[in-house]
């Protein structure tokens, strides 16, 4: 399994795909509160519109381009100012998602908007790493994928066919991994678990961190890998990573135990065990550092979340 697969694995995240919105200009759409754990993404599917987040330049949205929102900031996508802006009604009468329409009669605007769900209760590192306002722009050939994805969301969301709902189920669910695909392609990420993703130097280090969590992974070790010095590694993965070898160790070792305890009905101390920790008591301690609560009492909130 490559890297970046190995990554999404080991984070999951689940996607609804809810609404369309088909506007003729003058419109207005403000965004609205999001629980935890909930990151709304907006597809542009045909025309053309802005969007502004507070403290931030005014972003020009067409075919092709896509919004996420890691953070759930509050954010504004409009043809025109709210005074202006003709009043959006639902549609009755859609049947896949739910369909947002008016009665203006400039230039057709249509966009299909969904949430990206994570784990509230420890939170999603790929989530943390990513900016406020994650853009993709998808019209050239390099993001075909991408593309052919939206299409098909498009046609499947236009009409009521036999199977819709989980035909338009299965499309969004490969939306994140695709988004982050073409992110990666056409960006350069901050220091991070993304920009340590993309730097060729340290591939090897963090697809052993990744593949094999359990091992007693050191700097020397790891360096060793990646056929480096011990302080030349260090420095060059401290400065891409923002973090040190031993804290991204602990990170993946701890997404990796969530991913047990949620779904696993192994002890924890054979969870423990499982990535790398020969002391019930250590895991204990490592894993309320990380999540703010003790293994026990985040299978327990999980199972209650379910």
């Amino acid at each position: 399994m490559d890297t970046l697969s190995r990554l999404l694995y080991l984070h999951p995240m689940q996607t609804a795909l809810d609404t369309r919105c088909q506007l003729r200009a003058p419109w207005h759409i403000a965004s609205h509160d999001e629980p935890p754990g909930v990151a709304p993404y907006h597809l542009v599917v045909e025309g053309s519109c802005k969007m502004d987040v507070k403290g931030q330049d005014t972003v020009c949205l067409k075919v092709g381009d896509m919004l996420v929102f890691p953070r759930a900031i509050e954010h504004s996508l409009y043809t025109s100012s709210i005074e202006e802006a003709i009043p959006i009604e639902q549609d009755p009468t859609a049947e896949i998602v739910t369909l947002m329409n008016n009665a203006a009669d400039g230039p057709l605007t249509d966009i299909i908007c969904g949430q990206f769900h994570f784990d509230p209760l420890g939170g999603n590192a790929l989530m943390a790493a990513l900016p406020e306002v994650v853009l993709v722009r998808t019209g050239c050939a390099d993001f075909a994928g991408l593309q052919a994805l939206a299409t098909l969301l498009r046609d499947e969301t236009g009409q009521d066919r036999p199977g819709g709902h989980a035909v338009v189920s299965h499309l969004a669910s490969s939306l994140f991994s695709l988004l982050i695909r073409a992110w990666l392609d056409q960006t350069r990420p901050d220091p991070g678990i993304f920009a340590l993703l993309t730097e060729p130097r340290l591939s090897a280090a963090l697809s052993a961190i990744l593949n094999e969590p359990e091992k007693p992974w050191s700097v020397q070790s790891l360096a060793e890998v990646c056929h480096m010095s011990r302080t030349t590694f260090a420095r060059l993965f401290q400065s891409v990573a923002g973090a040190t070898p031993g804290n991204v160790l602990l990170r993946t070792r701890m997404a990796q135990a969530a991913n047990y305890l949620s779904h696993d009905k192994r002890s924890v101390a054979e969870i423990g065990e499982a990535v790398g920790y020969q002391s019930e008591a250590a895991f204990n301690r490592a894993f309320k550092r990380c999540f703010e609560m003790g293994p026990g009492q985040y299978r327990n909130q999980h199972e209650t979340a379910a």
